[in-house]
């Protein structure tokens, strides 16, 4: 149970964020470091092993200004503790006992010298240290139990909670949920980018303030990373679109290893010098991550005089998120593909009934290809379970899929279970003017933080008058924001009727449209398809329509973006709207096209040769790779080898495959969910084919390549997702797991006599077990290359080191290994 100066405290900190500047602590390694904690050491460990540790580097940070310390729990979970001496339950009252014990110190410090302050007591919370699936092993619901036992432990002892350093935003996702579900704790929730402005997962910042926003964190920003210099770019853009309070964690620079020492290349001087620009651009809270000190913070804290927040003025905006991409709503016309319904679509609605999961892929591939923003999926089919299906779909499409998807289903239960695994922020298709609908769906587009269409319809059907859709649309709004949701997370749907039937009905929703613009200031969207069912060359009167719809303010249609009269007639919109500026999107798309007079033929593609396209049996392996469809890579395989040499089909088809796949992930156009589908399906393909080899001969081995996480390192991830595309490239690979001694990677050398050795490390404390190991190798007359990453690791620390080669992500590495190991 809650104790009274508990809910005070956090009242107290719900009520200054935002308005007074909270300063957080700096790095907890680094400071151990200086303590004396030995290499490979667990750091969460030490809570119980050197207590007094902990409680002076808390006392600390107190002094040197902060006002808000972390517990030591950054990887106090059962998976980092595995092999820990100490319970996850054990480690972390330890680590909270530690921190009260400094509160308590700084409080009577400053009663000595009449001095009064609120100091805040933070559990913090890191990542897992494993893949979430699709990229890895570990389930959601798994992960959120790995939080939801840290969050029972801390729940009553803490004043808010830190989740940080996270690179995956399903993952915080999971985090969120658990603690949102089982505690009353406020909510600070920061991830980290790389130099390219992206997670290790592929989200932009845009996407996530999107998803952190709409899971109702209290704070969001940005921690470890890059230096502050490099951040810069980062911080400044979370500022302009963020609505809520912003923190900020930079390291000190990047990482120098010299003389078995592990420093930082940004002073303190520096660092204070950028906190101070952050501050003034109006972010809440500050503190340092890797390399920062209590020096640090007591620099930066003399250059602010002012503790009150720079005020912003961002304005809220309708957007929408997959993990990785972000679209907005209510700017240029977004087009939401419609083709995953199976009404009036047989070929899909068997492929639904089989489970051939591939073959909606197929026709989702295919929608985006042709230009669609998000995909409508709905897989409602009589004697299916609807529920499970929709999360296999869901989870399918977004490992294959950048682009935001709309759960479109008229069963909560079904968009409850989609939404809670969706990775973004949803669109949910969808609710209407019945009081029993809007009270079962909108606890759920609160909860998991959507968008949700509203469609103007009630107990007495679609109103055949634009001012009774507009009072539903009116009863929608009010509704949602006594849920506590935002008027710019509803879209309304005026819905048109079948002209054929209702001819006057179709200006009646135009009508609607421009007053839920003008007037209500909200997005619309519109199923366009309905308008001309029943008459012959439907496209014609779908085109037509479509032009007077976003002329009247339509932000989205629902349509088939197969049909390309309908694209190209959005092409030319954006153009005299003024939305193309400069007509520089229009150019690119159609400076090659031909101008003719066309006939009815090459107008339309009919129904029945649209839906062929999900039973194409003409995707090369190739392509199959490049999509990462798995499900279809064996059959292709098996094709390919009644034709042609197993050899042939590698260098032919296969490498082209990941050498495009790899061009496409350096130019950031694909991102590590797409990278691993796609080497997870090429990887499919090689076991086929060595089957087919082994059947005929033992057939040419590639490597073996030996890889480790280095001893003391329990963070292999990196490495995983190396081993991952080394695979998929027809490597052998001996892989020996995560915090490997320096005797066994020596053993391994002898034992299995690789081509090339991959070490991997995260954590700076650890590079000296890489160093070691190195070092053993060569002493032991290891002849073979050796390669290493992490992200600790830069080139000139990997020279210092002794390596031969360093690898900045795993495509790198797949390109190393293949100058190494010729076929």
């Amino acid at each position: 149970m809650l104790q009274d100066h508990i809910i005070k405290r956090r009242a107290q900190l719900r009520e200054t964020l935002g308005k007074e500047l909270l300063v957080f602590d700096g790095a907890m390694g680094s400071q151990l470091h200086i303590k004396g904690i030995r290499p490979g050491e667990r750091p969460e460990d030490a809570n119980i092993d050197h207590a007094e540790w902990i409680v002076d580097i808390h006392s600390e940070y107190l002094e040197s200004g902060a006002n808000c310390i972390l517990t030591n729990t950054l990887g106090a979970n059962r998976y980092h503790l595995e092999d820990s001496s100490y319970s996850v339950k054990e480690v972390i009252d330890a680590a909270i006992s530690n921190a009260h014990k400094a509160i308590e110190i700084e409080k009577a410090r400053c009663n000595r010298l009449g001095i009064h302050r609120n100091t805040y007591m933070f559990y913090n919370i890191g990542p897992i240290g494993q893949l979430l699936q699709p990229m890895g092993t570990l389930s959601f619901d798994e992960a959120y139990s790995l939080f939801k036992d840290q969050v029972l432990i801390a729940k009553d002892q803490a004043d808010a909670v830190l989740i940080e350093t996270m690179s995956d935003t399903l993952e915080i996702k999971a985090a969120i949920l658990a603690i949102k579900e089982n505690s009353d704790l406020p909510i600070f929730a920061s991830m980290t980018f790389d130099e390219n402005q992206r997670t290790l997962t592929g989200a932009s910042p845009l996407t996530a303030v999107t998803i952190l926003e709409g899971l109702g964190v209290d704070c969001l920003g940005v921690n470890c990373s890059l230096g502050p210099k490099e951040l810069e770019p980062i911080v400044m853009e979370i500022l302009s679109i963020a609505t809520i309070p912003v923190i900020v964690e930079p390291n000190a620079g990047l990482p120098v290893y010299a003389n078995n020492q592990t420093t930082y290349n940004v002073s303190m001087e520096e660092f204070a010098k950028y906190i101070k620009r952050f501050v003034d651009a109006g972010v809440s809270c500050f503190g340092g991550c890797c390399g920062t000190t209590p020096e640090y913070i007591r620099q930066c804290l003399s250059l602010i005089e002012d503790r009150t927040v720079a005020r912003r003025s961002v304005r809220k905006k309708t957007r929408v998120a997959s993990g990785i991409d972000c679209v907005t709503l209510g700017e240029k016309t977004i087009v939401c593909g419609e083709r995953l319904n199976p009404t009036g679509k047989k070929k899909l609605k068997e492929a639904l009934l089989a489970q051939r999961i591939d073959a909606v892929l197929q026709e989702g591939l295919s929608q985006v290809k042709a230009g669609a923003h998000i995909l409508d999926v709905n897989v409602g089919v009589p004697g299916i379970d609807e529920a499970v299906t929709m999360k296999k779909v869901v989870y399918a499409l977004q490992e294959v899929l950048s682009v935001p998807l709309q759960i479109d289903s008229s069963s909560p239960l079904v968009l409850e279970q989609a939404c809670r695994q969706y990775n973004g922020k949803p669109l949910i298709n969808s609710v209407n003017g019945k009081v029993a609908v809007m009270d079962e769906v909108f606890p759920i587009v609160k909860k998991y933080g959507g968008v949700v269409i509203g469609l103007t319809l009630d107990e007495d059907g679609i109103p055949e008058t634009t001012e009774k859709r507009i009072e539903i649309a009116k009863r929608i709004v009010d509704c949602a924001e006594k849920y506590g949701i935002d008027r710019s997370d509803i879209v309304i749907d005026c819905l048109c009727l079948t002209v054929s039937a209702q001819q006057d009905a179709a200006d009646k929703t135009l009508e609607a449209i421009t007053y839920m613009t003008r007037e209500m200031g909200l997005c619309t969207v519109l199923g366009l398809s309905n308008i001309s069912f029943g008459l012959p060359n439907r496209l014609l009167i779908n085109q037509a329509y479509l032009l007077m719809a976003l002329q009247a303010g339509l932000s989205m249609p629902i349509m088939n973006p197969l049909e390309k009269p309908l694209m190209d007639s959005i092409d030319a919109f954006e153009v005299l709207s003024g939305h193309d500026v400069a007509s520089s999107v229009y150019v690119d798309k159609h400076a090659a096209d031909q101008v003719h007079i066309a006939g009815s033929q090459h107008i339309a593609k009919t129904s029945i040769e649209l839906e062929a396209r999900i039973d194409d049996e003409d995707s090369s392996l190739t392509q199959i790779i490049v999509a990462g469809r798995k499900g279809a890579a064996v059959d292709r395989v098996r094709f390919e080898l009644v034709k042609s040499d197993p050899m042939q089909i590698i260098n032919e088809q296969i490498i082209p495959a990941l050498g495009e796949v790899g061009n496409r992930y350096e130019k950031g156009t694909i991102f590590l969910p797409q990278l691993i589908s796609s080497a997870e399906t090429a990887k499919l393909a090689f076991v086929e084919i060595n089957n087919e080899i082994a059947k005929s001969s033992t057939g040419p081995k590639r490597g073996p390549v030996v890889i480790a996480t280095v001893e003391g390192d329990v963070h292999d991830i990196g490495k995983n997702i190396v081993k991952v595309v080394l695979e998929s490239y027809g490597f052998d690979v001996v892989d020996l797991g995560k915090d490997v001694p320096v005797q066994r990677v020596v053993e391994a050398f002898k034992t299995y006599h690789p081509k090339l050795i991959g070490l991997s490390a995260l954590m700076t404390t650890t590079v000296v077990y890489m160093d070691a190991t190195i070092k053993a190798l060569k002493k032991e007359g290891c002849d073979c290359p050796i390669m290493v990453g992490g992200a600790v690791l830069t080139a000139d620390v990997a020279r210092d080191v002794g390596a031969d080669y360093y690898a900045k992500d795993a495509m790198e590495s797949a390109a190393i290994a293949t100058r190494i190991i010729p076929e």
